[in-house]
C-alpha cells in the first residue's frame, strides 16, 4: 500500500494524540507534570484550535467564514478556562474556587459553538423542511434530555435545590452539551463549496468535547475527577481535531461554483439513511430514559413524563410530514415519468437498452420511422446482428473503452459517454449511417442513435467535389497533387516501380474553337478529351483537369522512358482526332510536356516540394512544346530551367532598368530613296550601361517579350517617343511621322490601345505623325484581336506598318488579312540584295506584292551605298541605316531635320533615281503613287480609306545595328 504525503499531518495528530492518552492512562510519571499536562496541555490545545480557526476565518472567504471565527473564540474560552485552572492548581497550589472565571469561559464555549454551527448549517428550501428540522432538533435535544434527566440531571438538581444559581450553572453545562449535540446530529451542514472534510473534522472534535463534558458532569465522575487522567485526553483530542479541520481538505478538492441544480431549478435532496434513521435513534433515547426511571423503582419524574411527550408529539407530526412529503414526491415522480416516457415514445431519435451480453432489452417507437422496424421484433434480439460486420470490430471496441472508464466524482460531472458510427440494417435490408450516443446503464447500455445517411453521403459528395473537376468529372489538381505526394513519398520502397513521370498536356487551338463555336461547344469538346485520356492511359494512372484546356497525367510503375514517351505521344495522337459536336467536325490538337521524377529520391527532401518541383518541369516542357510548334511531345531537361531563370532575371533587370530610367531615346532617320529627303524618323531605346556605353536591348525585348517587364518597356517607350515627337513641331522644323516598333502581344496587351489615344491626347501630337509598326505578327490565334487593335488604330488617324518582312515578321497570309499602311523588307534581305540575285529576286516580288496592296515600302538595314542602289533599282521607296545615318540623339536629329536632305549614290547607268525608280515601276507594271498624296484601298478594310501626308509612314525599330554593341557617338 502506499503512503501518500498528505497523509503525513494526519498521521503525526493521531500519534500525538495517543501519546497524551498514554501519558494520562500511567499518570505522567508524576503528580506535578500530571497538574501541568492536565491544565496547561488541554490549554495549549485549546490556544492552538483557537489560532487554527482564527487564521482560516480571516484567510477563507464566503459563507463559512463567521462559522470558523465562532469556532475560534468558543476554543479560545476553553484555553482562558484551562489556562485559569491551571494557574489555581500548578502556580498557587490551591484547589479552583468555586464560582471562578473558569467556569463561565467553560459555560461561553457550547453557545459560541452552537452559533457557529447554526450559520454553517444548510438552510431549509421550504416551510415544510424547517418544520422537520425543527422536529428533528427537538428529537434529538428532547430524547437526551430525558435519558440525562433519568440518569443524573434530576439527581443534581434535587441536590441544588437550596442555590438556585448553582443550580442554574449546574444545569447550564449539561444542557448547552445536549443542544451542541442536537445540533451536531439533526443538522446539515454545506460541504459543497470544497470544505467538507473540514466539516466533518469540526464536527467530530465538538462531538468529542461534548461527550467528555457530559461524562465530567456525572456526579460519581465529578467527584474523583483531578487534572491529567485520562479524561483529559479526551478533551486534549477534540481541540486537536478542531486545531486540524480548517485545514483537513486543503489541496483536494478544488472550489465548486457550480449550483447543485441543472437547468436552474434546485433538485429535490432526498434525505440520507442516517438523518432518516435520526428521529426514530431518538425516540428510542428517550424510551429508554423512561425505561431505567420505571424499573430502576424511581417515582415518575413529571420532567421526564412532558418531556417524552413531546418527544411522542413531534415523532408523530413529523411522521405526518414525512407521508404528506412522501405522496407529494409520488406525484412528482409520476408526473416525470410520464413526461420521460412521452419525450422518449416522440423522440426522432432510436433509444434503446441493452444488457451486459448486448441483447436488447427496451426499443422506442422511433425504430419504425428509422430503421424501418418493430420495437418488438427488436426486443430480445442481440445489437451486434445488427451492425454491419465490417463495424463490429470497431463498436465493440468503442464500448469496451466506455466501460473501462471510471466515472469522474466530481459534482457536476456525468457519466462517461462515446459516440460511435457504423452501418445498421434497415427493414429494406439496406444499411443505414447511424450515430449513436453510448451511456452507461446499470449493467449495460443505453444508446440514442439517429440516422445521418443524408449527412454522409452529403460529406461524400463535397468530399468528392473538393478533389474533382466539376465538368469532366477527373481529379482536380488538389487531388493530382495528393497522389503525386504519396507516390512520391513511397517510390523509394518500390525499387521494381520506380518511374514515376508528369505529364502536362495542353489543347492548341481550343480557344479559337470556344471563342467561334461558342463555350458550351468548348465545354462538350472538354468533356470528350477527358474520355480520351481516362481510356488511353493505364488503369493505375491517374488523369486530372487543372483548368481551362490544361490537363495532366500521373504514369508510375515499370516503364522506361521510352515508354512513357510512346504513352505520350498516343495521348497527343487521342487528343487530335477530329471532335464531332453538334453534327460538326473540330479539331484541336496537344502540346505535351514531360518531366520524370529522380529514380533515387533524396530521403530529406519534403515530398510536397519535390511534387511541387516535377509539376514546374513537366509544365516548362509544356511550354516548350508550344513555343517549338505545338502539336509535339517534349521531354523535360535541366537546361529549359536554367534558361527560365536567365530570363527571369532578364526581367528583373529590365524592370529595374525601366523605374530608374537607364534608357535613352535615339532616333533613326527614315529617307527617300528618290530623292535622300528625310521622310521619317524611327524610335530605338539604349541601355545606358554603368560605364556610359550605349547598349542596344535587343536582347531584353527577345528574351522578356512575354513578361510584364516587356510591357513596361512598351508603354515607356510609347510615352518617351510621342513626348519627344510633340516637342519637335514647331515653325522651324516640318513635321514628319515619328515610328515606334510594338510585337504582336505587346500590341494585343490589356490597355496598350487605351495608352496609344491618352498620350497622343496628353501631348497633342496629332495621330497621323505616329505610326505603329508590327515586329511580329504572332500565332493565328490571335490574328482576330491584332486585326481589331490595328482597325482601331487607323480609324484614330495612327499609321500601321509590318516590319521584318522576309525573316519572320510577315507572311503574305499576314498581309491580305491585317490591315496595313506600309511594308518594310527586313535586313537579312537587304544585306545581300546587291551581290545575291536569288535574294534580289525574293526582295523584288515583296517589293511588287506590296505596291500591288498599295503598300508604302521600305527597307531597313542599309548600310552600304550599292545596297542602296539596288533597291532604287527594285522601285523600294525608302530606306533607313548606316548608309544614311546612325541612329541620333534629340540635338543632332534636329540637325538632321534642318539639313532634310541626305546625299544618293549615282547608278551605274547614270540613270538618276527618280527615273530608275519609275522605270522600275514601269516594268514591274506598277502604279507610281504621286508625290502630293496617295489613296489606300486595302481589300480587306475599304472603310478605311483616307488620304496620308505625302512623306509616308516611317518604319520602327530595326534600322540600326541589333546586336548588343557600344554606338558610338555621331
Amino acid at each position: 500500500m502506499n503512503f501518500h504525503p498528505r497523509r503525513l499531518p494526519g498521521l503525526l495528530l493521531v500519534l500525538l494524540c495517543l501519546g497524551y492518552a498514554l501519558g494520562a492512562a500511567v499518570g505522567w510519571g508524576s503528580p506535578e507534570l500530571a497538574l501541568f499536562m492536565g491544565d496547561f496541555g488541554l490549554a495549549g490545545a485549546a490556544l492552538a484550535a483557537a489560532i487554527s480557526c482564527l487564521l482560516h476565518a480571516c484567510a477563507a472567504d464566503g459563507p463559512a467564514r463567521p462559522a470558523w471565527l465562532l469556532f475560534g473564540l468558543s476554543s479560545s474560552m476553553v484555553a482562558i478556562g484551562n489556562g485559569t485552572w491551571g494557574w489555581y492548581e500548578v502556580v498557587l497550589g490551591t484547589t479552583l474556587p468555586e464560582g471562578s472565571p473558569a467556569e463561565y469561559a467553560f459555560l461561553l464555549f457550547a453557545p459560541l459553538a452552537i452559533i457557529g454551527l447554526t450559520v454553517l448549517a444548510q438552510r431549509p428550501r421550504t416551510a415544510a423542511g424547517w418544520l422537520c428540522l425543527l422536529l428533528d432538533g427537538w428529537l434529538v435535544a428532547g430524547s437526551l434530555f430525558t435519558l440525562s434527566w433519568s440518569l443524573a440531571l434530576g439527581r443534581v438538581a434535587a441536590g441544588e435545590g437550596e442555590d438556585p444559581l448553582r443550580l442554574a450553572l449546574n444545569l447550564a453545562y449539561p444542557v448547552l452539551d445536549i443542544l451542541l449535540v442536537s445540533l451536531v446530529v439533526g443538522l446539515r451542514f454545506r460541504g459543497r463549496d470544497g470544505n467538507r472534510a473540514a466539516v466533518h473534522t469540526a464536527m467530530v472534535g465538538l462531538a468529542v468535547t461534548v461527550v467528555c463534558d457530559a461524562l465530567f458532569t456525572s456526579p460519581a465522575l465529578r467527584s474523583s475527577y483531578h487534572s491529567g487522567e485520562l479524561l483529559d485526553a479526551g478533551w486534549f483530542a477534540g481541540s486537536v481535531l478542531l486545531a486540524w479541520a480548517p485545514w483537513a481538505s486543503r489541496g483536494r478538492f478544488a472550489p465548486s461554483r457550480e449550483h447543485p441544480s441543472v437547468g436552474g431549478a434546485p433538485r429535490r435532496r432526498v434525505s440520507s439513511t442516517f438523518s432518516a434513521l435520526t428521529p426514530y435513534v431518538a425516540a428510542a433515547v428517550c424510551t429508554a430514559g423512561i425505561l431505567y426511571n420505571a424499573l430502576g423503582g424511581h417515582a415518575l419524574d413529571r420532567v421526564v413524563l412532558a418531556s417524552a411527550c413531546t418527544v411522542g408529539l413531534a415523532l408523530i407530526v413529523r411522521q405526518g410530514v414525512i407521508l404528506l412529503d412522501n405522496l407529494s414526491l409520488t406525484q412528482e415522480l409520476a408526473q416525470k415519468e410520464a413526461h420521460f416516457r412521452s419525450l422518449v415514445q416522440g423522440s426522432s431519435d432510436v433509444i434503446m437498452i441493452a444488457g451486459g451480453s448486448g441483447v436488447l432489452s427496451y426499443v422506442s417507437p422511433a425504430s419504425i420511422g428509422v430503421y424501418g422496424r418493430d420495437p418488438e421484433e427488436l426486443v430480445g434480439g442481440n445489437l451486434l446482428n445488427l451492425v454491419h460486420p465490417e463495424d463490429v470490430d470497431r463498436v465493440l471496441r468503442e464500448v469496451r473503452r466506455l466501460m473501462a472508464d471510471r466515472p469522474v466524482r466530481r459534482e457536476g460531472a456525468g457519466e462517461p459517454s462515446a459516440r460511435v458510427e457504423c452501418r445498421v440494417r434497415s427493414g429494406n435490408d439496406e444499411w443505414l449511417h447511424v450515430e449513436s450516443t453510448v451511456n452507461r446503464y446499470r449493467d449495460g447500455l443505453i444508446l440514442n442513435s439517429r440516422d445521418v445517411t443524408e449527412r454522409v453521403i452529403l460529406q461524400a459528395q463535397l468530399q468528392h467535389n473538393a478533389f474533382h473537376d466539376p465538368l469532366t468529372d477527373l481529379p482536380n489538381r488538389a487531388l493530382f497533387t495528393q497522389r503525386l505526394r504519396t507516390s512520391l513519398s513511397s517510390v523509394d520502397g518500390y525499387p521494381d516501380e520506380a518511374t514515376v513521370a508528369v505529364l502536362f498536356l495542353d489543347l492548341d487551338g481550343f480557344k479559337a474553337v470556344n471563342d467561334s463555336a461558342g463555350h458550351q461547344v468548348g465545354d462538350e469538346l472538354l468533356v470528350q478529351a477527358a474520355r480520351r485520356l481516362q481510356h488511353a492511359v493505364r488503369s493505375g494512372d491517374t488523369v486530372a483537369r487543372f483548368g481551362g484546356d490544361e490537363f495532366a497525367a500521373l504514369v508510375r510503375g515499370r516503364l522506361g522512358r521510352a515508354q512513357v514517351h510512346e504513352l505520350a505521344e498516343r495521348l497527343r495522337s487521342a487528343l487530335s482526332e477530329p471532335y464531332w459536336i453538334g453534327g460538326a467536325e473540330l479539331g484541336v490538337a496537344a502540346s505535351i510536356g514531360i518531366a520524370f521524377a529522380g529514380c533515387d529520391p533524396d530521403p530529406g527532401v519534403d515530398p510536397q516540394a519535390a511534387a511541387d518541383e516535377l509539376m514546374r518541369n513537366a509544365d516548362l516542357a509544356m511550354y516548350r512544346a508550344k513555343s517549338e510548334g505545338k502539336g509535339r511531345v517534349v521531354l523535360y531537361h535541366p537546361a529549359m530551367r536554367a534558361e527560365l531563370d536567365r530570363r527571369t532575371e532578364l526581367e528583373e533587370r529590365l524592370r529595374v532598368a525601366v523605374q530608374e530610367g537607364s534608357f535613352t531615346l535615339l532616333h533613326q532617320p527614315v529617307v527617300d530613296l528618290a530623292t535622300g529627303a528625310v521622310t521619317g524618323v524611327e524610335a530605338q531605346a539604349r541601355w545606358r550601361s554603368a560605364q556610359g556605353l550605349l547598349l542596344t536591348p535587343a536582347e531584353f525585348l527577345r528574351t522578356a517579350d512575354q513578361g510584364d517587364a516587356a510591357t513596361r518597356f512598351a508603354r515607356w517607350m510609347l510615352q518617351e517617343t510621342v513626348t519627344a515627337a510633340a516637342h519637335r513641331v514647331g515653325p522651324r522644323l516640318v513635321p514628319v511621322p515619328v515610328s515606334i516598333r510594338l510585337s504582336a502581344q505587346r500590341l494585343c496587351a490589356p490597355g496598350m490601345y487605351e495608352a496609344v489615344v491618352a498620350v497622343l491626347r496628353e501631348t497633342g501630337l496629332p495621330a497621323e505623325l505616329l505610326v505603329i509598326e508590327l515586329a511580329r505578327t504572332g500565332p493565328d490565334e490571335h490574328a482576330d484581336e491584332l486585326g481589331r487593335r490595328l482597325a482601331a488604330l487607323r480609324r484614330h488617324g495612327v499609321s500601321t506598318a509590318v516590319a521584318g518582312f522576309g525573316a519572320g515578321g510577315g507572311s503574305l497570309g499576314t498581309l491580305a488579312r491585317l490591315p496595313f499602311d506600309a511594308l518594310k523588307l527586313d535586313r537579312s534581305l537587304v544585306q545581300d540584295v546587291a551581290d545575291s540575285r536569288l535574294t534580289r529576286s525574293l526582295a523584288g516580288h515583296a517589293l511588287r506584292l506590296a505596291r500591288d496592296l498599295g503598300l508604302v515600302t521600305g527597307a531597313e538595314g542599309v548600310d552600304q551605298p550599292r545596297q542602296v542602289t539596288a533597291l532604287q533599282e527594285l522601285g523600294c521607296r525608302q530606306g533607313q541605316g548606316l548608309a544614311f545615318a546612325q541612329p541620333l540623339d534629340e540635338h543632332r536629329l534636329r540637325r538632321a531635320l534642318l539639313r532634310r536632305v541626305y546625299p544618293l549614290p549615282k547608278q551605274a547607268n547614270g540613270l538618276s533615281a527618280r527615273r530608275a525608280y519609275l522605270a522600275a515601276d514601269a516594268r514591274s507594271g506598277g502604279r507610281p503613287e504621286p508625290g502630293g498624296s496617295r489613296v489606300v484601298h486595302h481589300q480587306n478594310a475599304p472603310d478605311l480609306a483616307e488620304r496620308r501626308p505625302a512623306p509616308g509612314p516611317s518604319w520602327g525599330p530595326g534600322g540600326g545595328p541589333h546586336s548588343e554593341t557600344a554606338v558610338p557617338p555621331a
